[in-house]
Parts: structure tokens; sequence; C-alpha cells
């Protein structure tokens, strides 16, 4: 009897043993991918954001926390994959150099895909087309053509942004006024320093929300963009994290993300 308990003991024992070595899986799928999803098997991601660029990235003020699309959709891809978010704080001017360099693994932050831009990084398929917007303060009673006619008027924007150029195309008789990041023409905007910010229209419905009653958009310039994800050159997630935004896309959750955060429909972008 005591070879039987002594026996006993040795095995459960080496059960403690084996389950304390085991390796441990993270990840937002409970340690597994979602059914059908390549599985990335806890891997941790870092994904670089601005963190003031409203809906898609910004700190909420109560918590200290990001919120915004970026979060719950990186959120989200994790969920299916198997994979932790760890998102990393990054200016504007630094981004693209910094995925080319390999520094972050993806960067979510309302970009553009542009075909220029594609030399030196690789995008996601697109999750949103986009527009682009003129936004002035509230009280703005100029038209269109007056705003472009008047040379008082002084239009702003994101440096080396799409932003920038849409700015530069719509407003050729004008000095742009280059930012580092969106939060500070519209701050410049809403002071009077300047009378209008060229931006992206989601973006524009963004800071509308966090400055309730202040601003307007005056115009909409229709470009045909589309926002993507975006990695470094020859990235091993683009293939992982496309069958998760079409999976999303498929089941209903990309276009209830959108809605949450104002950005349009997904359907039209016709995932195949």
């Amino acid at each position: 009897m005591k070879k039987v308990t002594l026996i006993i003991s040795i095995l459960a024992f080496a059960s403690l043993v084996l389950v304390s070595c085991a390796p441990k899986t993270t990840g937002g799928g409970g340690g597994t991918a979602a059914a059908g999803m390549p599985d990335l098997k806890g891997r941790t991601i870092t994904v670089a954001v601005e963190n003031a660029y409203p809906p898609f990235n910004s700190i909420d003020e109560a918590t200290g926390l990001g919120v915004g699309w970026d979060y719950d959709a990186v959120n989200e891809i994790c969920k299916r994959l198997n994979c932790v978010p760890e998102f990393k704080e990054v200016a504007w001017d630094g981004l693209f150099p910094a995925m080319n360099a390999g520094e972050y693994d993806m960067a979510a932050d309302g970009i553009t895909y542009k075909r220029l831009r594609a030399w030196g990084v690789d995008f996601s398929i697109p999750y949103t087309p986009v527009s682009q917007a003129l936004l002035v303060r509230a009280d703005e009673t100029h038209t269109l053509d007056e705003f472009k006619a008047d040379q008082n008027l002084k239009v702003g924007t994101q440096i080396q942004t799409t932003n920038y150029d849409a700015a530069v195309s719509t407003f050729p008789d004008k000095e742009i006024v280059a930012f580092e990041d969106f939060a500070a023409p519209v701050l410049a905007l809403i002071s009077g320093d300047i009378d209008g910010v060229v931006i992206d229209d989601v973006a524009a419905y963004g800071f509308m929300g966090a400055n309730p009653g202040q601003l307007k958009v005056l115009s909409y310039f229709e470009t045909g963009e589309f926002l993507a994800l975006v990695y470094p050159p020859g990235s091993d997630l683009i293939f992982p994290i496309n069958a998760a935004l079409r999976a999303m896309n498929a089941d209903g959750t990309l276009a209830q993300l959108n809605a949450k955060w104002g950005l349009a429909d997904p359907g039209a972008l016709e995932y195949k």
C-alpha cells in the first residue's frame, strides 16, 4: 500500500512539474486562433499609433487609456489570430521611416494607401473609403469659393500627408500652414489662428465630436482614397491580418466597428 501511495505521489509531482514547465500562450482567442484563422500562437504585435487622431486613436482623459477604431479593430484582429497587441505612441513624421526600418510590426493610424508610399512599406487590404474635408469654425459664413478667393483666410493641415497634397491642390493660391499632428491645426482653428483645416472626413467628425458646437465641415473633396494598415516590407503579418479583415467584413464585425467610430461602411470595398 505504501508503494502504491509513493508511486501516486511521484506521478502527481511529475504532473505538476510538466504543467509548470509547459509553454503558455496568450491572446484574445483564449490561447487559440478562431476557427479557420491563421494562429499566431500568442505572438506580441507592436502597433504604432499617434494617439492624437480621433476617431482612430486618442487617449481618453478620464481613464488615461487609448481608445478609437485602431484599438478596437486591432484587438479584434488579435482575438481572431491569437496575438497580443502592444500599442506604441509614435510621431507622424517618424512613422514611415520607422516602419520601413522594421521598428514596429504594424501601424494603425488612419493611413491612406498611396502608391508612392508602397515603395517603402507594405499595406493591408483597405478597411474603409475616405474623402477629404474642409473643417472650419461653426460660425464660418464663407462659401467654398469665397474661402478660396479670400487671401486673408488661412488653411492648415498635417505635414507629409495626403491631406497636405489635397490642401495644396484645392487652395493653390494660399500658403498652407503645416503642423506635426492634426490636434495642433484643430486647436489653431478653434483659437482663430487659422481659418480652415483640410483633413480626412472621418477625422473631421472625430474632432467635431471632441469639440461639440465649435466646428463644422464646410465642404468635401472626393479623392477616391482608402485607408489601410501598414507593415514593414515583406512582413509575415500581411496574410493573416488580411484574412482576419476579410472574416470581420463577412460576419459584419467590420461594419459595426466602422459605424461605432463614424467610418464609412466597408461593404463598398467588396472583399474577395
